[in-house]
């Protein structure tokens, strides 16, 4: 019994362990849930099937055309001609052609031979699904650099929070030694409710970072594709001690998916210019035509006897002149094309400017975490030092007012440039194309 007992207790324990742990998040799980979950992947898959259902349509286009039709006609009034005097007799006459029932069954086929347009549009199936499969790794990037923002979000706004408790601690502690001067008469009733001000203030701010907190875990839900009101719990712990380490490459803008997104563009643009000028290419196609035909002036024989017909036709059209009008739009085309080489090339340039931007901005913070780690560690030994001596009545309620804000702004600064450098490292991945890397390195 004792060990059904001890085995039970297991299995609950077991499964409460694993529910906390389904329920506890690393920053690489959270990407990995917004990529199974967030709405734009669905709908860049939606995209890449778009893109193999078009390739398919550009290639039908070249394979044989095939239809066949049926048509049962009941001539009710029959047209009537008339035959001049003298062809039938001395007078004129009025004579009905055809039959009051016809019966008419027809296959058609068509296979084109030639045609340079529709060639080029098989040749634009390749880099049109390219494009959508650049368009998913684009929207993939995004997801990763969305949500790795908002958990930094999160993360900064957990420890803000557990510095403020901190300070609202060690300012009761202060208060707590200063409640016993005023009643013994040693200091100023200003003196305590100065310092009780300072407490109020930091809990107001307290309640503001723990609003904070919860419109951060929102945002971060929503880019993670999880409902607002599932349960979300952080993991990672080692984003204070373990700061990231950036590995410096050389820029390449190739490396960039919007880069690879406008060349695709530009490639799909200039076959477009191809088609427009194989507008002037003569077209050959095959065409063949059989069927099968009754003739009858009563119903019962509308289905029986058919005759059958049949052709076989080659077609070559030559274009002659049409008003300019494939003229016009070439120059347009080129003109596009000519655009967007351009637009490129301000692109590469941009790109650059960029990357530059994010590795002076990378080397900023992370100087700036390094200086505000010693800050606060000096700022901490100042005020512990100054605390003490405060108790020893060698310092002023003044040093020790004093040496607390300087140990709460040194805080304050470090937190700051945390986010400022996590922030940055994503900049950069993203300004080196490398967000995938980075990703998968997690």
């Amino acid at each position: 019994m004792k060990h059904k007992i001890a085995l039970s207790l297991f299995v609950l324990l077991a499964q409460a362990g694993w529910a906390q742990s389904t329920q506890s998040f690393r920053l690489k799980d959270c990407i990995d849930y917004g990529l199974q979950h967030y709405g734009t992947v669905r709908i860049a898959q939606n995209q890449v099937e778009n893109a193999n259902q078009q390739a398919r349509q550009a290639l039908g286009l070249y394979l044989p055309q095939v239809s066949a039709t049926g048509t049962f006609t009941d001539n009710i009034k029959l047209q009537t001609t008339l035959l001049p005097a003298g062809f039938a007799g001395p007078e004129p006459v009025r004579l009905a052609l055809g039959s009051k029932y016809q019966t008419n069954v027809n296959a058609q086929a068509t296979q084109t031979i030639y045609d340079k347009s529709l060639l080029l549009g098989i040749k634009a199936a390749k880099p049109n699904q390219q494009l959508a499969d650049l368009n998913t790794r684009q929207t993939r990037e995004d997801i990763i650099y969305n949500i790795a923002s908002n958990y930094y979000q999160v993360f900064i706004a957990q420890q803000q929070i557990a510095l403020l408790r901190d300070n609202l601690q060690r300012t009761q502690q202060v208060l707590n030694i200063l409640k016993l001067q005023r009643d013994n008469g040693v200091i100023q009733p200003v003196d305590y409710t100065r310092t009780e001000v300072s407490y109020n203030s930091t809990q107001s701010q307290l309640t503001l970072a723990e609003n904070d907190l919860n419109l951060a875990y929102n945002r971060l839900k929503y880019q993670m594709g999880l409902p607002a009101d599932q349960e979300l719990t952080l993991a990672d712990s080692t984003l204070l001690t373990q700061l990231p380490v950036i590995e410096q490459l050389p820029f390449e803008s190739r490396n960039l998916v919007s880069f690879q997104q406008a060349e695709t563009n530009l490639e799909l643009q200039r076959l477009q210019l191809q088609r427009v000028k194989a507008g002037y290419m003569p077209t050959v196609s095959l065409a063949a035509n059989y069927g099968s035909l009754v003739l009858a002036n009563e119903f019962s024989n509308s289905f029986k006897n058919f005759t059958g017909f049949g052709s076989f036709s080659l077609r070559v059209n030559i274009p002659i002149f049409d008003g300019f009008q494939r003229d016009a739009q070439i120059k347009q085309q080129r003109l596009t094309v000519l655009n967007q080489e351009e637009q490129q090339r301000l692109n590469v340039a941009a790109y650059r400017l960029q990357f530059n931007n994010a590795q002076s901005q990378i080397q900023r913070a992370q100087t700036n975490v390094l200086n505000g780690d010693r800050n606060v560690k000096l700022a901490q030994e100042v005020y512990n030092i100054t605390t003490l001596q405060y108790k020893q009545g060698v310092k002023s309620l003044t040093d020790l007012v004093n040496a607390d804000t300087s140990y709460r702004q040194a805080q304050s600064d470090y937190i700051n440039s945390l986010i400022n450098l996590y922030q940055a490292r994503l900049d950069l991945e993203q300004s080196k194309g490398t967000l995938l890397t980075f990703y998968n390195q997690l």
